[in-house]
């Protein structure tokens, strides 16, 4: 096999941590070019007991790595609210879910949520409306492929933004910084 037939996959799980409804994506990358494998939601809503929707999450969770085998989990990092107890279940679906990777040895890596957003939309207080109208554009999602729910596309986000944050690029890097840019672009830059 010649060296430029041969394509190099990646596969990002994105969650979007909840306790009434968790976002998942699978960003699927070949070749450096990212593409939805799938996107969904848990419904957790309906179960009463805080312990049982936790238990629900490593198990879904698990069913998802082993279905689709990531090499990677990108998940939003809990930000900072009022409701102290709702902060604390918040961390606990988050950490459940980090407990299903680690238990099949697959590196994390959190994001805060304007980070998310701003590398999706360019803007770190988007609406979730915005990120997931960016997302269908980014990965040419058909219509029919978009779930109303947009923890599902907060999810993809995740991943999404791992994929541009991880640094793996087909664009060589010409320049060491601005000051070096501008100094090989003189046509390019107003002083």
């Amino acid at each position: 096999m010649q060296k430029d037939s041969i394509q190099k996959e990646r596969i990002i799980m994105g969650i979007d941590p909840g306790t009434q409804v968790m976002g998942y994506g699978i960003l699927r990358v070949l070749d450096n070019k990212p593409s939805m494998e799938a996107m969904g939601v848990m419904n957790l809503g309906k179960y009463g007991d805080h312990y049982l929707k936790l238990a629900k999450i490593y198990s879904r969770i698990i069913g998802l790595i082993d279905e689709y085998l990531p090499d990677e989990l990108a998940i939003e990092a809990p930000f900072f609210g009022k409701n102290v107890q709702s902060m604390l279940k918040l961390g606990r679906a988050q950490g459940v879910a980090m407990a299903a990777a680690i238990s099949r040895d697959i590196p994390i890596f959190e994001y805060a949520p304007l980070k998310i957003k701003m590398s999706i939309t360019g803007n770190g207080r988007a609406a979730k409306e915005q990120v997931a109208y960016m997302l269908q554009k980014i990965l040419h999602i058909p219509d029919d492929k978009m779930l109303l729910q947009l923890d599902a596309s907060d999810g993809l986000a995740a991943a999404l933004c791992h994929f541009y944050q991880s640094g793996v690029s087909t664009v060589d890097k010409k320049y060491k910084d601005w000051k070096d840019f501008a100094n090989k672009n003189p046509d390019k830059v107003n002083r």
